[in-house]
């Protein structure tokens, strides 16, 4: 990559200004250090690569995920229930960066696209960011152009955690990071849910999701909510699987 940018002659610091890193991102990845894909797409956008230079197509989720996968299948059923159009698993390629959406639902006759990126544990908050803000700036665009829309006049972005002990830890553990990543409330969300989705505007939000949830059961809570000290449903991943599993 420092050939690359010598041969354009850039800086390091131009460079990251153009890519919109910073210099130090600049500095490990051409010392070979990994970072976000998100990060590699910026870079190779700076520098003008190839478009047909691509990253090969990341492999299936592996299907032994029962946790994730109960997670999908409740929120799909509950946006299908509302008459959205229903993906899962959505493969997607822009440019340099390639990638699977978890689900998505988009309303064609509003123009409205909700993106959900479950996550039923962190253990790399820098490899969950970057995955979910490089949907949030690509994904949008790329899924128009799928289904013959000119673009989405409503774009709402919601990180979905297990609502276990486990994931409130680490979110507790870094709340500025996520309240960044994640600031806006739950109107958006909350809105797909029952049928009324955004007519303009994007958003970004957490919630805690209980794939157990029954009718009388609450089955999501906000960020803050969360933080101010709701009991989770399961200590972590490991009790949610046994009980989707059918074991106590």
């Amino acid at each position: 990559m420092a050939n690359e940018r010598r041969r354009r002659g850039l800086t390091t610091r131009r460079l990251a200004e153009k890519a919109r890193l910073s210099a130090a991102s600049i500095n490990a990845l051409e010392a070979g250090r990994r970072l976000s894909l998100d990060a590699y797409a910026r870079v190779a956008v700076a520098l003008g690569l190839p478009l047909e230079f691509v990253l090969d197509r990341p492999p299936a989720r592996p299907r032994s995920d029962v946790v994730h996968a109960a997670m999908g299948e409740r929120q799909a059923r509950r946006l299908q229930a509302t008459g959205a159009k229903v993906a899962i698993d959505h493969p997607y390629q822009h440019y340099q960066f390639a990638g699977r959406a978890d689900v998505l639902a988009w309303r064609a006759d509003t123009a409205a696209l909700l993106h959900i990126e479950n996550r039923t544990r962190f253990p790399d908050l820098q490899q969950a960011a970057g995955s979910y803000n490089a949907k949030r700036q690509y994904l949008a665009r790329v899924v128009a152009e799928q289904i013959g829309l000119p673009r989405f006049e409503s774009q709402t972005h919601v990180m979905v955690c297990l609502w276990s002990a486990e994931t409130l830890r680490s979110v507790r553990e870094r709340q500025a990071s996520f309240k960044s990543l994640c600031p806006d409330g739950t109107e958006s969300w909350q809105a797909w849910l029952e049928g009324c989705p955004p007519l303009a505007g994007a958003s970004s939000t957490l919630v805690f999701f209980d794939p157990f949830a029954s009718p009388r059961r609450r089955e999501w809570v906000g960020l803050d909510e969360g933080l101010g000290g709701v009991r989770p449903r399961v200590r972590g991943y490991a009790e949610a699987a046994r009980r989707l599993n059918g074991r106590t």
